[in-house]
């Protein structure tokens, strides 16, 4: 049997997006950023952790920055606000739960 396979998209400028896995319990999300791009400000009901794979990341969750390095990690409670900037191209992991339904429109 072979696994899904899912198309990359571009939610904002000098970002990739792509699906890694998911269920209804729990999605692992691949974001790619270029220097400079930025995940903007935004909240959702799901608990998310974000680690980072490789490059230089400032996170801002509810209103604190915090700088992320390769190895880093950060979790975001639900309906908390956040976003971040790429201060070095780089790749973040993500897992949401339960899942982004809307990553599947």
């Amino acid at each position: 049997m072979s696994l899904p396979t899912f198309t990359a998209t571009h939610p904002d400028p000098g970002v990739t997006r792509r699906i890694l896995a998911e269920s209804p319990d729990l999605m692992v999300v691949s974001f790619r950023f270029e220097t400079g791009a930025e995940g903007k400000l935004h909240s959702h009901p799901h608990v998310q952790s974000t680690y980072v794979a490789s490059g230089r990341f400032v996170f801002f969750r509810d209103g604190i920055a915090y700088e992320l390095t390769p190895g880093d990690s950060l979790v975001i409670p639900g309906g908390v606000e956040h976003g971040c900037r790429c201060v070095e191209e780089g790749e973040l992991i993500d897992n949401f739960t339960p899942r982004r339904d809307d990553f599947l429109a």
